[in-house]
């Protein structure tokens, strides 16, 4: 046994001596891989933008994070063919500047450079990430806005039902509907947006070739590759 394990010890020596790097795939996503590398990555980026540390996110939070990268995969097929305006350098610049905002010692751009480097993020690579999410979720309202359509009833139920409820038990003055209604409209929108993107999704799934290697209970699915 113990020569056995010496003899695979020195099998991966010339690996690691040529500095090739094994990397695993974690997901296929009709033919695409998504590396283990590409999940770290995504999984830092998830942290700072909530203000934790890695290690703070368990096996629910890096599943749901493998899950978007697949979706992010989904739908940039879909972009191929979807008339939409992309994310500018200015409009990413400033969902970055949002999140910097997290961090109060982040005073300096040395500082802020030091939060990014104990994520193991570069400012590219947050600019990618920033630009990526806006971009989904982009196509996503052109694809799926078109066919929400939000009637008077609709505002009146949830200005009863829901939004003068709140006020009173917040103690805030009751606010004519007049005022409130087209808050009310894009609020009943985007939960109608989200709906239809949960059926997108799983259409899209069902319909490609997705593959998750071997799913450990830690949440941590992967197979070496090279």
């Amino acid at each position: 046994m113990v020569a056995a394990a010496a003899l695979f010890v020195c099998s991966l020596f010339p690996l690691f001596a040529s500095g090739e790097v094994v990397d695993r795939i974690v997901a296929t996503v009709n033919g695409h891989v998504i590396l283990q590398s590409d999940w770290d990555e995504a999984l830092c980026y998830e942290a700072l933008l909530t203000n934790r540390s890695v290690a703070q996110l368990n096996a629910e939070d890096r599943r749901a994070v493998l899950d978007r990268l697949i979706d992010q995969e989904l739908l940039h097929e879909q972009m191929k063919s979807a008339d939409f305006s992309h994310a500018t350098d200015a409009e990413v610049s400033a969902r970055v500047e949002e999140a910097r905002k997290l961090y109060p010692e982040a005073t300096s751009d040395a500082a802020w450079q030091a939060v990014l480097s104990r994520y193991h993020l570069t400012q590219k690579d947050l600019f990618a990430h920033v630009r990526q999410q806006i971009d989904v979720m982009r196509l996503v309202d052109a694809r799926l806005r078109p066919a929400v359509q939000i009637d008077s009833k609709s505002i009146e139920a949830y200005y009863r039902d829901q939004f003068v409820p709140k006020l009173k038990q917040a103690g805030v003055s009751e606010v004519p509907l007049a005022d409130v209604s087209a808050k009310i409209r894009e609020l009943l929108t985007q939960e109608k947006v989200s709906e239809l993107l949960v059926s997108w999704l799983q259409t899209l799934r069902t319909e490609s070739d997705v593959h998750i290697p071997g799913v450990t209970s830690s949440g941590d699915p992967g197979v070496e590759a090279r």
